[in-house]
């Protein structure tokens, strides 16, 4: 176990210094950060729109998901 802790102890050195002495590489991490949140959060608003809050009685979220779900079995 003493070792396990040693090599992640290794890991997070390694990862650290590397990204401690980094120039470019800290403003490209941050632009690539910038891009996936905004990505993510356009792909949320647009193409996964909160369809069950708009169809189903607050609290019962569960039993509405449930009778979709075998409505759809069935009709297979």
């Amino acid at each position: 176990m003493k070792t396990l802790g040693r090599f992640f102890y290794q890991a997070y050195r390694l990862y650290y210094d590397g990204f401690r002495n980094m120039t470019l590489g800290k403003t490209l991490w941050a632009v690539i950060l910038i891009k996936l949140v905004i990505i993510f959060a356009v792909l949320k608003l647009f193409f996964f729109p909160d369809f069950i809050r708009g169809k189903a009685d607050k609290g019962q979220e569960s039993e509405f998901v449930s009778t979709q779900i075998l409505k759809q079995g069935v009709k297979e």
